[in-house]
């Protein structure tokens, strides 16, 4: 299943491990799991400890005073904190999701802090709920000038597991909902004279494992829209580019790592040493509020010449061969 509230979320967008290689994620099998925790908790807190990421300082920019941005998938995980990031930089901000109930949370948090956000129900998977948010986002702001395109779920098995419907499904999320989405934003950033779009795409874009088909297959698919659309769209000002992330503390990783129910302080736990084998860089998950601000640095006026991009932001993990 895929649905927000039985499974995934899409609104996190991130490189995510296969339920059908649980053992490869972790080093342990469930077994394993619950006799480590029962066995000393505090030890592996201290064994993870060191990879504690950097709070990311933003330095009270406001590179998007008076803007109108959008945001696809924006009730939790990096959508979320984009929307938050871009608020905090003078933005009004659009975002939506399917998750009523956390939509108006992520509002009420963002109009607490000062911004000004409004949170719209669609699913980027009809084309009538992501024509009329992008509609009502314009008619309630007056304009569009930056759309960030996050939205996205994933469905992890071998490839001939999938059924049609679910194949169909994570493709139909992932590149039709973009496409969706860039078709009835263009016009009005035409209209504004020019603007950028950002796009979340994966490292498992660049390099990938078993069980992924789908999920890869949409996110590279993402690397070429977004290259065709920058040339479409260049000669009006419209620079369109493609955020790829590495694997990010999300929802979605740790449900599609079937360790929805396990404790927080278990999870954070064995992600850590997990990422310490598999991250050969900086040996850590990133956390959502990194990838947005990268996001925002895409989206910004501060490098006019980039377009058709895949900026990779992944801790070193593709790096190593």
């Amino acid at each position: 299943m895929t649905d927000e509230q039985d499974t995934f979320d899409t609104a996190a967008v991130a490189e995510a491990a296969p339920k059908t290689n649980r053992r490869k994620l972790f080093g342990l099998t469930a077994a394993g799991l619950a006799a480590g925790t029962a066995a000393g908790l505090a030890g592996g807190i201290a064994l993870g400890a060191d990879a504690t990421p950097p709070r990311a300082q933003h330095g009270g920019l406001r590179r998007f005073d008076g803007k109108v941005v959008l945001v696809t998938g924006g009730t939790s995980g990096i959508g979320a904190a984009a929307a938050r990031q871009f608020a905090a930089e003078g933005a009004r901000v659009a975002f939506c999701g399917r998750r009523v109930e956390r939509g108006q949370a992520v509002e009420r948090e963002i109009r607490a802090a000062g911004g000004d956000a409004t949170y719209f129900r669609a699913d980027v998977l009809i084309e009538s709920e992501v024509r009329d948010f992008v509609e009502s986002a314009v008619r309630r702001y007056g304009g569009l000038h930056v759309a960030f395109n996050n939205a996205g779920i994933t469905i992890q098995k071998k490839l001939h597991e999938y059924s049609a419907d679910e194949f169909d499904r994570v493709l139909g999320t992932n590149v039709r909902g973009v496409f969706l989405s860039m078709k009835y934003q263009v016009p009005h950033l035409i209209r504004a004279g020019g603007g950028t779009i950002v796009v979340t795409s994966s490292s498992n874009a660049v390099a990938t494992d078993a069980g992924r088909a789908a999920y890869t297959a949409a996110k590279r698919g993402l690397v070429g829209l977004v290259q065709s659309a920058a040339l479409d769209y260049a000669a009006d000002g419209i620079r369109v580019n493609t955020l790829v992330p590495g694997t990010t503390d999300t929802e979605l990783v740790r449900r599609a790592a079937g360790m929805a129910a396990v404790p927080d302080d278990v999870y954070q736990v064995f992600m850590k040493q997990w990422a310490k084998s598999n991250v050969p860089g900086l040996g850590r998950l990133a956390t959502a509020e990194e990838i947005a601000a990268f996001a925002l640095t895409l989206a910004s006026p501060e490098h006019p010449y980039l377009t058709g991009a895949q900026l990779v932001i992944d801790g070193g993990k593709t790096a190593h061969a």
